[in-house]
């Protein structure tokens, strides 16, 4: 059984930085894309930034380019976004995700942003910025 489980989340203020982490487990001999989404009160869940399965492409949503980074560490089972330049918009429960990949031989993988591509979600945690 796979799982997610984000930390990191809190309360900060406007301008302030933070980094949520996401360990992923019972995943043992799998592979996987990742990606982080946000949801704020009233919205819906949107893409914030994805990475493929070797880290070395990523993808920002625009309101976060320049100022968040994703990246990860397979030997930990471990995703990160690192938030930077925080605003009040930013605000909302950060989720995790995890897709189900096959690594073929010439070692190419894709990230993902549509919701629907991703198998598996962590419970989020919440980051609220005060202005």
């Amino acid at each position: 059984q796979v799982q997610l489980v984000e930390s990191g989340g809190g309360l900060v203020r406007t301008g302030d930085s933070l980094r949520v982490s996401c360990i992923v487990s019972g995943g043992t001999g799998s592979s996987f894309a990742m990606g982080w989404f946000r949801q704020a009160p009233g919205k819906e869940r949107a893409i914030v930034a994805a990475i493929n399965w070797s880290g070395k492409d990523t993808y920002y949503g625009d309101p976060v380019k320049g100022r968040f980074t994703i990246s990860r560490d397979n030997a930990k089972n471990t995703v990160w976004l690192q938030m930077n330049s925080l605003k009040p918009e930013d605000t909302a429960v950060y989720y995790c995700a995890a897709k189900s990949i096959v690594v073929p031989l010439t070692g190419i993988t894709y990230y993902y942003t549509d919701l629907d591509d991703y198998d598996y979600w962590g419970q989020g945690t919440q980051v609220t910025v005060s202005s």
